[in-house]
């Protein structure tokens, strides 16, 4: 595994026989985190706190999530500075930063002090107009495939991950921060090409949806999320709002469907 994502300490381990419990040393993996700068035109836009790992994507999908960018073609180049960990973006000429976005610090905990969907970009955010539908069957069977590909996770723990499936690709990906995961996922399609995909496609995570979580969603176009955990409040009523299928609490053979039921087919694939 890539010794840039995480870092060992010698720590205490405790342990137990019977009623006996008592330290001893081992050396243990932590993940690790960075502070990553986008930078738009030479001037920092935000820092996002996450896994050192596809940060030209992670950039590139969060620019599209905060309505700044439509596809590649809106900038003109990108590169990653690895010692500085900062990623240098230039946009194309005619197309710039209002000046009242200012800088932005988010955290890998999803602690965004924005409103649900900035008003200022609520043209970027419509909702899902696909009327495809997805088998259940298929659905659990995708999950349980999702859950066992966690590398990270089940080497070193403390992360997330989410993937974006359809008949034609497959994008998994992992990190601190459920949205870093998200952005990644959007970032991974506007490189490769294959944002006319997403349409027809289903999203997984591992953790909780939260408003942030699903307004990403509905800025990418995905039909349907399917999450471990739970969804809040806010995350079902803008679910509702704009026409996506909603799952939450999929595990084994069961689930919730907190929105979108029509498109879901019960019996066989």
């Amino acid at each position: 595994m890539d010794e840039k994502l995480y870092s060992a300490f010698t720590v205490k381990e405790i342990i137990c026989n019977g009623d006996t419990a008592r330290l001893g040393n081992i050396e243990k993996s932590v993940i690790g985190e960075i502070s990553l700068k986008i930078y738009i035109n030479g001037t920092e836009y935000a820092s996002l706190l996450c896994l050192n790992q596809l940060t030209e994507e992670l950039a590139l999908g969060f620019l599209y999530s905060e309505g700044v960018i439509d596809t590649t073609a809106d900038v003109s180049s990108i590169t990653y500075n690895e010692r500085l960990f900062a990623v240098m973006i230039d946009l194309v000429p005619g197309k710039a930063v209002e000046r009242c976005e200012s800088l932005r610090s988010v955290t890998s905990g999803c602690g965004k002090c924005f409103t649900y969907i900035n008003p200022l970009k609520d043209e970027k955010f419509l909702p899902v107009p696909s009327q495809d539908s997805f088998p259940l069957s298929g659905i659990l069977h995708s999950m349980k495939e999702f859950e066992r590909r966690s590398d990270i996770y089940r080497a070193i723990g403390g992360v997330h991950s989410v993937l974006f499936q359809h008949t034609a690709c497959s994008v998994f990906n992992e990190d601190i921060g459920r949205h870093n995961c998200f952005d990644k996922i959007a970032g991974v399609l506007l490189k490769s090409s294959k944002m006319d995909l997403v349409g027809r496609g289903m999203l997984f995570v591992s953790g909780r949806v939260s408003s942030e979580i699903i307004t990403k969603v509905i800025r990418l176009g995905v039909p349907l999320l399917v999450s471990r955990s739970t969804p809040t409040a806010a995350a079902v009523n803008l679910a509702r709002k704009y026409n996506v299928t909603l799952l939450g609490y999929v595990r084994s053979n069961a689930g919730y469907v907190y929105s979108g039921e029509e498109r879901l087919l019960p019996g066989n694939d």
